[in-house]
């Protein structure tokens, strides 16, 4: 019985919501997206330009890594950290905030330029978006160009069967980018070597007068630590690993 009373209740109740929803219901505002300006623009142009800008700011972590120095920067500095032996220390965090700043540095006139030529006259409406990427370009492929090794650039052009460019302007992205990016794994790991050298020759001391001492079951990284720690703060070792990155790029 008391069921009966309560579904009654509910149906006299959605009833009612139903019978009066029209007095309470408020006509629902026109939504509508548009895309483009007030200057008359062709509709889709500036979708097009909005996908288009998406598009190169999903790819702009590999423009970050392969087309500027931030592949040297941030593989020597790891090399520090491994020849240390210190295991996560610096953080992760830090290495790559460093190497990005550096990068930012090192590549300012670089994208000055690119500014210049290429991102103002195009905000300004002085060129087209084809022109843009054109002029940006350039300055781009002056740098990579400067640090790219003639054998891997010639690598990827017989790959292409295609002839020797007359000048480095010439040159497709295609292949002076991953040419750049080889040839910047090549000079990285050099400077790696030549930082881990120093502290190898701890290691086999250490190792070495453990050895002589019967110490064999002490491991030779706990006593070699503090010495290539010592070491490196009194060289003023950041100061040299970053100073040498700078002169490995021409940077005063």
């Amino acid at each position: 019985m008391r069921n009966k009373k309560t579904l009654a209740l509910l149906s006299i109740l959605l009833l009612s919501l139903f019978i009066n929803g029209q007095a309470f219901a408020e006509p629902l505002p026109d939504i509508s997206i548009n895309i483009g300006n007030s200057s008359g623009d062709q509709p889709g142009t500036s979708a097009l330009s909005l996908l288009l800008l998406i598009t190169v700011l999903s790819i702009a972590p590999g423009i970050m890594v392969l087309m500027t120095s931030f592949t040297r920067i941030v593989i020597v500095l790891g090399f520090v950290r491994t020849s240390l032996g210190t295991q996560q220390m610096p953080p992760n965090q830090v290495l790559i905030g460093l190497a990005m700043f550096m990068t930012f540095f090192i590549m300012a006139p670089t994208f000055g330029q690119v500014n210049d030529v290429a991102l103002q006259p195009y905000l300004k409406g002085e060129i087209t978006q084809t022109e843009a990427f054109e002029q940006a370009a350039i300055p781009m492929k002056e740098f990579m160009g400067a640090h790219t090794r003639q054998k891997d650039l010639q690598l990827f052009l017989n790959y292409t069967k295609t002839d020797p460019p007359a000048s480095i302007q010439d040159t497709p992205l295609t292949v002076l980018v991953p040419a750049y990016a080889i040839s910047e794994l090549k000079t990285a790991f050099t400077m790696g070597f030549l930082i881990f050298i120093p502290f190898l020759v701890i290691d086999m001391i250490v190792a070495s007068t453990l050895m002589a001492m019967g110490m064999m079951m002490l491991p030779p990284i706990m006593i070699s630590l503090p010495f290539k720690l010592l070491l490196f703060v009194m060289v003023d070792g950041w100061y040299l690993v970053v100073r040498g990155l700078l002169l490995s790029f021409n940077t005063t």
